[in-house]
C-alpha cells in the first residue's frame, strides 16, 4: 500500500508539472500561428489519444510518465505542404521561437508562483519555532543559543514554524551566507539577535550542515503515557494499548516519555519488564523491542507514540496565513528566493563547492511525493511548487536538448544574423544527452544510495 501511494502521487506530480511545462509551449505557439501536430503527455507506447479531425491537434497519453513533448509542424522535421508553410515552426521570427521555447520553464515557474499563493491564502499549521536543549559543541551553542529560544526571522525573512526556520537557515547557509542574523526571543519574551557563523564546509551538505548546527525543537516533558500503537509492532504485540500508562521498566521509575524512550533504544531484541497502570489497575507486562538500524548503530523500537494533551498541542502549534491580496508579493519574493537558491546550488555543484549529493533523481522525488501527500494537502502543493521551481530553472540551463540549449542557439543566430547549422546543433545536442544521461545516472546511484541508508 506504501508503494502504491508513492507510485500514485509520484504519478500525479510528474503529470502536474509536465503537463504545465508543455502547456506553456503548446499556447505560445498557438498564439504565435505555429501548427502543433501532437500534445504529448509521457513517452513510449500510446495509451490514449484523442484528434477531433485530421487537421487538428492530437492529444496523447503515453506509457513513459518522465517528461513530454509537443510536436510543432517544422520542415526540418519532414515534408510540409505548401499551404501549412506561414505555420511552421521554423519560418516564423526569432522572437516569435525563442517565446516559444522559453514558455516551458517560465509556464513552470508561473504554476510554482500560483502554488505558493495558495499555500498562504489556504494558510497551514506548524509547530512553533522555539529551540530545545542546545548541544556543545555545536553551531547554535557557539552563537550564545538557550533552550526557550524561539526564533522570530532569519536575515529579515520571518520564520512563523519551525519547518521554516530550519529552511530559512539552511537556504541562507547554502547561499553563501557566513553570518546569519537571526532574531530570536526567550520565555521571558525578551528580544535579541544572534549571529550564525557558518564556514563553507558546513554548507556543502544539508545534512551535514543540520547536524553541526545543533538546533532541536523544544520539547515539554511528557507523561509515559501510550498514543498511538502502531500495527504489527513490539507493543501491539506484547499487550500494550493507547492510554497505558509505564510506571516502571526492570525495576526503574519511568517519570517521563523521554526517559522510557532511552530505555527501549538501549535494549534492541531484550526483554523489559514493566509495570503498567491500566484504567487505575497496575499489572505487570514483558516487552521485547524489535531492533532497528538508526546512524549505523543498533537500537530498540516497540512501534508506539506519546499521548499528547490537545491543550498542549494547541499552545506549541501556530496557524500563519494571509489574505489574497497580501500574499501576491510574499508568493512572488518565494519564487525567486527558490529560483535563486536552485540556479546557486546548481553553480556550487557546477564548481566543487557543494556536494552532488544534494542531487535527486526519480525514486527521490517519488518518496518525497508520498511523504509530503501523507502530511497533508498544503505540504504536498509546497512540494509540487518546489520540483516546479527545479524543472524551471534547470530547464532554463544552456545546454542542448534543454530550453536553454535551444535559447543559447537563438542568441546565437541573433548576434551572427543567420540560424547554427544543423551539424552544428546535432553535434552540441549530442554532447547534451550524453551531459544529461550521465547526471540522470548519477542521481539514481544516489536514490538507490539513499535508500540502502
Amino acid at each position: 500500500m506504501d508503494f502504491l501511494h508513492t507510485l500514485f502521487y509520484f504519478a500525479i506530480t510528474i503529470g502536474i508539472l509536465v503537463s504545465f511545462h508543455e502547456f506553456g509551449h503548446f499556447w505560445v505557439a498557438r498564439k504565435a500561428g505555429v501548427k502543433v501536430l501532437r500534445f504529448s503527455v509521457g513517452f513510449g507506447k500510446v495509451l490514449w489519444s484523442y484528434q477531433k479531425n485530421p487537421e487538428a491537434t492530437e492529444y496523447v497519453l503515453s506509457a513513459i510518465p518522465l517528461g513530454g513533448y509537443v510536436k510543432m509542424l517544422d520542415e526540418r522535421e519532414g515534408e510540409v505542404k505548401e499551404e501549412d508553410l506561414p505555420f511552421a515552426f521554423n519560418r516564423q521570427s526569432l522572437l516569435a521561437r525563442s517565446a516559444i521555447v522559453a514558455a516551458g520553464p517560465v509556464f513552470n515557474l508561473i504554476l510554482a508562483l500560483v502554488l505558493f499563493w495558495s499555500v498562504l491564502v489556504i494558510g497551514e499549521t506548524g509547530i512553533k519555532p522555539i529551540l530545545g536543549a542546545v548541544a556543545a559543541p555545536s553551531l547554535a551553542a557557539a552563537a550564545g543559543f538557550e533552550e526557550g529560544d524561539q526564533l522570530i526571522s532569519v536575515n529579515g525573512k520571518l520564520t512563523p514554524t519551525w519547518s521554516e526556520a530550519m529552511a530559512a537557515i539552511t537556504a541562507s547557509a547554502l547561499d553563501g551566507d557566513q553570518d546569519i542574523k537571526i532574531a530570536v526571543k526567550n520565555f521571558d519574551d525578551r528580544q535579541s539577535v544572534k549571529i550564525l557563523k557558518i564556514s563553507e564546509s558546513d554548507a556543502q551538505n544539508p545534512e551535514i550542515l543540520y547536524e553541526r548546527l545543533g538546533f532541536k525543537p523544544w520539547s515539554p516533558k511528557l507523561k509515559p503515557v501510550i498514543g498511538m500503537v502502531l500495527p504489527d509492532s513490539a507493543a501491539l504485540a506484547s499487550g500494550l494499548q493507547k492510554g497505558d500508562l509505564i510506571v516502571s521498566a526492570d525495576g526503574t521509575v519511568i517519570n517521563d516519555w523521554m526517559q522510557w524512550v532511552d530505555i527501549v533504544k538501549k535494549h534492541p531484541g531484550v526483554g523489559i519488564k514493566l509495570i503498567i497502570e491500566r484504567d487505575g489497575v497496575q499489572s505487570p507486562l514483558i516487552i521485547t523491542p524489535k531492533s532497528v538500524e538508526s546512524e549505523q548503530k543498533t537500537e530498540g523500537k516497540i512501534g508506539a507514540s506519546v499521548f499528547v494533551p490537545e491543550d498542549l498541542m494547541k499552545s506549541l502549534s501556530v496557524e500563519y496565513s494571509l489574505s489574497p491580496l497580501a500574499a501576491i508579493p510574499v508568493a512572488l519574493k518565494t519564487t525567486w528566493y527558490y529560483s535563486y537558491t536552485t540556479l546557486k546550488m546548481m553553480s556550487k555543484m557546477l564548481i566543487g563547492k557543494a556536494s552532488v549529493k544534494n542531487l535527486s533523481g526519480p525514486l527521490s522525488i517519488a518518496e518525497y511525493a508520498g511523504q509530503s501527500a501523507s502530511m497533508g494537502l498544503v505540504y504536498f502543493i509546497k512540494f509540487v511548487a518546489l520540483i516546479s521551481v527545479s524543472l524551471g530553472i534547470l530547464n532554463l540551463l544552456p545546454v542542448p536538448v534543454l530550453d536553454g540549449g535551444h535559447l543559447l542557439f537563438f542568441a546565437v543566430e541573433a548576434i551572427k544574423g543567420s540560424p547554427v547549422s544543423d551539424r552544428v546543433q546535432t553535434f552540441f545536442q549530442q554532447v547534451g544527452i550524453t551531459l544529461l544521461m550521465s547526471l540522470m545516472a548519477l542521481a539514481m546511484v544516489l536514490d538507490v544510495q539513499r535508500l540502502f541508508h
